[in-house]
């Protein structure tokens, strides 16, 4: 699984005051306990005002990377912010993100191809967030003839069904399960990926609702999230889907995994 970490985010009210404060060591913590805990991407969002937002993203960019070498995800409604950001950033990371909607992907797919970054393409469009399954697979179509336009690889591609509340929901995750398994099953190089989170907004003890989407979202073919990487009770859980889902040889990233103490009980 892709790890997309989740905790350098403006809209997280620490992080928001620690931006608004400038404390590098704040942000710079936060990136390193991510990447220790096995984060694939440490996401880098300001959530600030858009004329302040390039300037904040460069200064919390050079924090995370002088802590670690993990590729960042760049993270911004707006793709001209996102352009700018692109090249204060040492190694090619994830661009978070397009969608159908505007002219977001004629903006950023030119200085992705022929690259080795990565993008989140959102099934929204001018309209909204499609209500049906078939409606976001013809956003995803719509998305994937732009890539090929611009000669994007599949594998440079996160798509992102678009999870909404659970309590909000009549049928539960049928309608992320079916757009998942349907994109997974016609381009099996492509990576689908979801901010977990998402699902258990306004229910109590929310870990619950988030480790249980994952592991039927892993089921229909999710290979990326964006989470906490520092909860260890759902990094267990993935690598456990992992295994058991047949993903990982003899379980050894599982034990290999526990031994690092990525899961499980603490170490001293």
């Amino acid at each position: 699984m892709i790890i997309i970490g989740e905790k350098i985010n403006g809209s997280i009210p620490a992080v928001a005051d620690a931006i608004a404060r400038k404390d590098a060591d704040f942000i710079k913590n936060r990136a390193k306990i991510q990447a220790d805990a096995g984060a694939t991407f440490i996401d880098c969002c300001a959530s600030v005002p858009e004329a302040e937002e390039v300037e904040t993203l460069k200064w919390m960019i050079d924090c995370i990377q002088e802590v670690t070498d993990l590729p960042i995800s760049i993270d911004s409604p707006s793709p001209r912010v996102l352009a700018q950001v692109m090249p204060y950033v040492k190694k090619p990371g994830l661009v978070n993100s397009v969608s159908g909607e505007g002219d977001k992907i004629d903006i950023l797919f030119p200085l992705i191809a022929g690259t080795d970054w990565q993008c989140i393409a959102l099934l929204s469009d001018d309209t909204g967030i499609p209500k049906t399954a078939d409606d976001r697979l013809k956003v995803f179509d719509k998305i994937m003839k732009k890539a090929e336009e611009y000669k994007i690889k599949p594998s440079q591609l996160h798509i992102d069904p678009l999870v909404e509340m659970l309590c909000t929901s009549e049928d539960g995750i049928a309608l992320n399960e079916e757009v998942i398994s349907t994109i997974r099953a016609k381009v099996p190089s492509i990576h689908i990926t979801a901010a977990v989170s998402n699902i258990s907004f306004n229910l109590p003890v929310r870990k619950m609702i988030n480790m249980g989407f994952v592991v039927l979202a892993m089921k229909a073919g999710l290979d990326s999230a964006i989470l906490d990487p520092t909860n260890r009770d759902m990094m267990g859980i993935i690598y456990a889907t992992e295994a058991l889902l047949g993903q990982d040889d003899y379980c050894m990233e599982y034990i290999s995994a526990y031994r690092e103490g990525l899961f499980g009980p603490k170490k001293d």
